[in-house]
């Protein structure tokens, strides 16, 4: 499976591509937690155990139950507000608890996360945990649900920036329907299109008309006669990446003026404003426009007012 990287969009309205931490990964780190705090309550149940003798016996009972909570509760809590969302076994693996915006993890998500990390890990053995990691699009347990945060991977590899749009496809790319584009074949177009000049020409040929059939495959209208399929490529993600910005800006924009209901200002690109009409020898027509219904007459003998 291609580890997909997920858009976020912070507070300032700025697109970030983060990995999403696999789910073996997110067990090997959670077993390094459980590992750790399992080793510190032996050690405070040995050290309890040798002054149970000394202690009234309902004074034992409680400073056990609050040494319970500190070490299954208070551990996470503690150290991931700390650390801004990295435990132990997060360090390790270079995994990181954030905000669904981005933002760092904050006291009142680490909270939530350990409090439902009782039940479904400690409790429950990890059982729902693994199952709605499993069902979630960005591998969230119960607790992040919960919480609103989501761990991502601090070690996946960079991406750069999105490929420019050739100019003379920025009209083209302006008419695509890219609903039907999955993530999976975007991502791939991505990596070829920033590996490429490192391939020798055969491999990257074939390669370019590969994936350009299966992106093609999920859009619309085709491309004009003759484009070569890098520059097919780099047309449509550039002009996925332009598009995914302004819904994420229009989403987070207020009302024009404070009216209900305004909308803000279309976000326009720089650099390639998709003319009007297509260049000289391309033929393409946009579709018809529907003309407005006529008026129906009146009913019969009426007549308006002098």
């Amino acid at each position: 499976m291609v580890a997909v990287p997920e858009p976020m969009v912070t507070g300032d309205a700025v697109v970030l591509d983060v990995q999403i931490a696999q789910l073996p990964v997110r067990a090997l780190s959670a077993l390094i937690d459980v590992t750790v705090v399992m080793i510190v309550y032996l050690i405070g149940i040995v050290l309890w155990a040798t002054t149970l003798a000394d202690l009234d016996t309902a004074f034992s009972a409680a400073v056990l139950i609050v040494f319970t909570v500190l070490a299954v509760v208070g551990y996470p809590v503690i150290v991931e507000t700390a650390t801004r969302g990295r435990s132990l076994g997060k360090v390790v693996m270079g995994l990181r608890v954030v905000s669904d915006d981005g933002g760092p993890e904050r006291f009142r998500q680490a909270l939530f996360r350990a409090l439902s990390g009782f039940v479904e890990i400690w409790m429950l053995t990890g059982g729902p945990a693994v199952i709605c990691s499993l069902v979630s699009p960005r591998g969230k347990r119960i607790g992040d649900v919960f919480a609103g945060t989501m761990v991502i991977s601090e070690r996946a590899p960079r991406l750069g920036p999105p490929p420019v749009m050739p100019p003379q496809l920025a009209w083209w790319a302006s008419t695509l329907q890219l609903s039907g584009l999955g993530a999976e074949p975007a991502e791939r177009a991505r990596q070829f299109l920033s590996r490429a000049p490192q391939l020798q020409p055969a491999v990257r040929d074939g390669m370019a008309h590969r994936i350009a059939a299966e992106v093609l495959a999920q859009t619309s209208p085709p491309p004009p006669p003759g484009t070569p399929p890098q520059l097919v490529l780099a047309a449509v993600l550039a002009e996925r990446h332009r598009r995914e910005i302004a819904r994420m800006q229009a989403a987070q924009a207020p009302p024009a003026g404070g009216a209900r209901g305004g909308s803000p200002a279309p976000w326009t690109p720089t650099g390639y404003p998709p003319p009007a009409t297509p260049p000289p020898g391309v033929e393409w027509a946009p579709a018809p426009r529907a003309s407005p219904p006529s008026a129906s007459p009146g009913p019969p003998g009426f007549a308006p007012p002098d």
